[in-house]
């Protein structure tokens, strides 16, 4: 017997634990793309299915709909496939175990899939339900969307009609999302002139460590420090006192959209005990600043090894000239970061921002390449004006000190809509079934509804979800009661459009 037998919506949660039995994970997608299409096919609904493995079924409207306007419902077929280190479950080619347990749903050891296989099966579910009054329908299943949206980002739009989209990626039932961000990543790259290190100086390692870190776009609110920020103004504040130094190379963050946790330097100095002893009182006034964001960061200064010089890409034997360390220096203490704008629209949220959350050295002398400092920005904002104008800023300066930018990974932001008759209408309808307003919120990080209203002039879209927690994780939880609200309200959305 099925492990969700029984459980309401019947349709919603038999095809949600037949998307269980077919891996997809990330650029594993190929099985249940042919899934998706298989249904379509069977019921002889039109259908298209790309090279990306993703999918659109059009379905008409039923009885007294047929002339409405159509309305796209999404969401993606990919789930993030973690699993707990003792699970033996090969992800790649085995189902998850799903289980039920006082209403709520959860697989053993792996994660469930919840993100977003419930929006898979709430679309299935309604497609194969003849009994279900609604408009014409667009349902767009895409792939690939937990690694940067990638099925998204090359969908052939252009058969797409509707102009209204209930998008179904959301996690907090309750939560209407009604904007995201757009961005893109930025680097800034500085030529690196070289000369030998003298005799008198001596080269030592210079570490920023225990900073809290986290996401550049959901946590950019919280004040945590950056730690490629922060080692440069370290550096800066040793140089003006008056300590004589040269940069070899610099290192920090893995991630454009993580905010670093650490970043380290190897600089040669003459006088040594004079950089420690100032880097110690630099480290004392970052953490009375930092004090309640990130209680434990601090600065150390050790002797470089040859591990040192590996790890951060460096040479032994040369150091940047003072030129090109008074350039970097310049750049790490004045180039933008962090929270530039918020909105004036939705209370709380942050309009603009960017974060440095790449550092690092390309020594040259190995592959061919120019010696070079890089910074690499995650650049997000939910006006495009906005974004384009920071990497203007980035771009001025770092041009003004010699060096250029790259910009890769553009993609659109969704911006908040004054007037969207769709929200209106889910409103009304939330306020009739839950007898209370629901929380309207934007996002600062990027969702698939930016790269549709990006293609799709004049998109109305709302995204929302039923109750899930602890998403890309081995504990995912899906609440069953949440499920079918959503389903309910998800009908009688469609009944009135």
């Amino acid at each position: 017997m099925a492990v969700l037998s029984g459980l309401k919506p019947e349709g919603v949660f038999k095809y949600f634990e037949e998307i269980c039995g077919i891996p997809h994970g990330s650029t594993n997608t190929k099985m249940i793309s042919d899934y998706v299409a298989g249904f379509a096919k069977e019921r002889g609904l039109k259908f298209q299915q790309d090279d990306a493995n993703n999918v659109i079924i059009w379905q008409e409207g039923t009885k007294g709909y047929e002339d409405h306007p159509a309305v796209l419902l999404q969401g993606h077929m990919d789930m993030v496939a973690e699993k707990a280190e003792d699970c033996t479950i090969d992800m790649e080619k085995e189902p998850i175990q799903i289980q039920v347990e006082n209403g709520v749903i959860s697989a053993k050891g792996t994660t469930l899939g919840g993100d977003d296989g419930i929006a898979v099966a709430y679309m299935l579910a309604l497609l194969d339900d003849a009994t279900i009054p609604h408009p014409p329908l667009e349902c767009i299943f895409t792939v690939d969307e937990e690694i940067g949206m990638l099925g998204c980002a090359v969908l052939d739009m252009s058969d797409l009609k509707g102009r209204t989209m209930i998008n179904l990626d959301s996690e907090d039932e309750g939560y209407f999302l009604v904007s995201c961000a757009g961005g893109l990543e930025a680097t800034a790259h500085f030529p690196v002139e070289k000369e030998v290190v003298e005799e008198n100086y001596k080269a030592v390692k210079l570490s920023l460590v225990g900073a809290r870190g986290g996401h550049s776009g959901v946590e950019i609110n919280k004040g945590r420090c950056n730690a490629n920020v922060l080692l440069g103004r370290a550096l800066y504040l040793a140089g003006k006192a008056g300590i004589h130094y040269k940069l070899v190379a610099l290192a920090g963050g893995l991630k454009d959209n993580a905010i670093p946790r650490s970043s380290a330097a190897i600089v040669v100095t003459s006088d040594v005990d004079a950089f420690t002893k100032k880097m110690e009182e630099v480290s004392a006034v970052f953490a009375n600043e930092f004090v309640t964001t990130d209680p434990d960061i601090k600065l150390v200064v050790a002797d470089a090894t040859d591990a040192d010089y590996t790890a951060l890409h460096a040479k032994t034997g040369k150091s940047m000239t003072a030129a090109t360390t008074k350039t970097v220096l310049t750049a790490l203490m004045n180039l933008p970061n962090g929270i530039q704008r918020m909105s004036f629209d939705i209370e709380g949220l942050v309009e603009t921002s960017l974060n440095l959350g790449i550092l690092k050295t390309n020594a040259g002398e190995e592959n061919g390449q120019a010696a070079e400092v890089s910074m690499t920005y995650s650049v997000r904002s939910s006006v495009l004006t906005e974004r384009d104008e920071l990497v203007d800023r980035i771009t001025s300066l770092t041009e003004a000190l010699g060096g250029s930018v790259t910009v890769v990974g553009a993609y659109p932001a969704w911006e908040y809509k004054q007037d969207s008759p769709l929200r209106d209408l889910m409103v009304d309808v939330f306020k009739e079934q839950y007898g209370k307003e629901p929380i309207i919120q934007a996002l600062h990080a990027g969702v698939e509804c930016g790269l549709f209203a990006g293609q799709l002039e004049g998109l109305d879209a709302v995204s929302i979800g039923p109750d899930m927690n602890d998403i890309h994780t081995y504990h995912e939880t899906m609440s069953v009661d949440s499920v079918q609200r959503v389903w309910e309200f998800v009908l009688e959305v469609l009944k009135r459009l």
